[in-house]
């Protein structure tokens, strides 16, 4: 290996661990937050909740649910577009969305305990009640690009 290559290829790693450095440093990434007192709720029977269909390829009545419960940031900045993740279950143990982990989006989440509520269609051929499982957040801290 010539020198001219060593020099460019030892300048090439400076500049990727530095960019990795401030990267760590300037707290780029996803922030990891903590979901608590979770609890599914009935929509309002009003006409915006009412005759709604599942949005997957196979279209069926669905059943409009709440999500809710405390997400906790731990970190001192406002997380921003953080991502709910999570399984949910029927009364018979069966998967409710299969396909889908993520369950929607918090805009925003200021450092501390906050309520939150997302809003989920589920297939009505689910018997309830419903449970759920592996769920957690994460955002960033700065604007997210959709």
């Amino acid at each position: 290996m010539s020198q001219v290559w060593k020099k460019g290829l030892r300048s090439l790693c400076w500049s990727l661990g530095c960019a990795a450095l401030a990267a760590l440093l300037l707290g780029f990434g996803a922030i990891p937050l903590q979901l608590k007192d979770l609890h599914l709720t009935p929509c309002p029977d009003t006409p915006e909740y009412t005759n709604l269909v599942t949005s997957n390829g196979n279209p069926i009545p669905a059943r409009c649910l709440f999500i809710e419960g405390t997400v906790v940031n731990r970190s001192r900045n406002t997380v921003l577009n953080a991502d709910v993740f999570g399984r949910l279950y029927d009364a018979n143990g069966n998967e409710v969305l299969p396909e889908r982990t993520r369950l929607g989006a918090i805009e925003e989440v200021p450092p501390g305990e906050s309520p939150f509520s997302i809003r989920i269609s589920v297939p009505v051929t689910s018997p309830l009640p419903l449970t759920m499982e592996q769920f957690k957040a994460s955002g960033f801290s700065g604007t997210v690009r959709r």
